[in-house]
């Protein structure tokens, strides 16, 4: 059974004659008629009756009709889906992301994009870097944002942002008691709260780099995953912090911020694709994850607050 078939049978049951149905077709008769032949044959009934008035459909023909048009109505909505999708106007977008995007470029990046794709389903995944690594090389992501260093020959790594490091320090530490911004080298004897390597290798390579230029060794007392637990083990007093700036925004009561004195130590924040991959709502999304960087500044010194 061919869908053309089913074309013609529709369009003689509607306009009730081979003659009329075969010019809003635009074919000719003999053929549509050696159509609808082959498709009762097929079936094993007539599904029309041949008269000089036209043709009438047969009961078998008044049941077959409902189907038929049923079939070239799902059709036609595939067709239509499908090149939606491939225009990226439907889909589904499944992206990860470290929690310091979440604090900073994300969300304005979300409104955007969700504005200007209603009908795209995006699914969020909070994923350390090297998790999101994992997920795209096994297809579970589309797109991820994550911290450099990212040095994978199967993976792309687009700049997106960097982000100065602040200090967070527990309220009424005496680092945050006066000035704006605190001498690193004054907190050598503090305990520090840090991701662990294997997690984070750009930012804790960064931490431990920023602490010796500043003459000592962090004292590491404890490890954590996640942004929001290094904030939350500041805040219960467990030690301070070095934090991309953005973090701020998560508003932790009993955590204050401040700058660091002298040259700016800052993260990089990226974007995680696979190689080569060519997909319309994965450019789509890049794209306004760079129009939204233009107009944002996260991380810039001089928007750290006092708490």
């Amino acid at each position: 059974m061919e869908l053309r078939q089913l074309r013609y049978f529709v369009a003689v049951a509607e306009t009730g004659n081979f003659t009329r149905a075969a010019e809003v077709l635009h074919v000719s008769q003999p053929p549509l008629s050696t159509q609808i032949k082959a498709l009762e044959a097929e079936l094993g009934v007539q599904l029309l009756e041949r008269g000089p008035r036209g043709a009438v459909l047969t009961p078998a023909g008044t049941g077959f009709l409902e189907d038929a048009r049923l079939v070239l109505t799902r059709l036609d909505l595939a067709r239509r889906r499908a090149r939606a999708a491939g225009q990226g106007e439907v889909g589904l977008l499944s992206i990860g992301f470290v929690s310091i995007a979440d604090y900073g470029i994300l969300p304005p990046a979300l409104k955007a994009f969700r504005a200007a794709h209603p009908r795209v389903e995006v699914q969020l995944h909070e994923l350390t870097t090297d998790a999101q690594v994992r997920e795209l090389r096994a297809a579970r992501l589309d797109l991820g944002i994550g911290l450099a260093p990212v040095d994978e020959p199967d993976l792309d790594f687009e700049h997106l942002l960097y982000e100065d490091l602040v200090l967070a320090a527990p309220s009424g530490h005496p680092a945050t008691r006066k000035a704006a911004s605190v001498d690193l080298g004054t907190l050598a004897a503090e305990p520090f709260i840090v991701p662990p390597r294997d997690v984070a290798p750009g930012l804790y390579d960064l931490v431990i780099s920023c602490c010796r230029a500043a003459g000592f060794a962090p004292r590491i007392t404890q490890h954590a995953r996640q942004m929001q637990t290094v904030i939350g083990l500041v805040s219960s007093g467990m030690g301070v912090a070095l934090v991309p700036a953005s973090v701020q925004n998560l508003k932790r009561p009993g955590v204050h911020y401040r700058r660091l004195r002298g040259r700016a130590a800052r993260v990089e924040l990226g974007l995680l694709a696979r190689a080569a991959a060519d997909d319309v709502l994965v450019a789509r999304f890049r794209a306004t994850l760079q129009q939204v960087r233009t107009r944002t500044a996260p991380g810039r010194a001089a928007q750290i607050t006092s708490r």
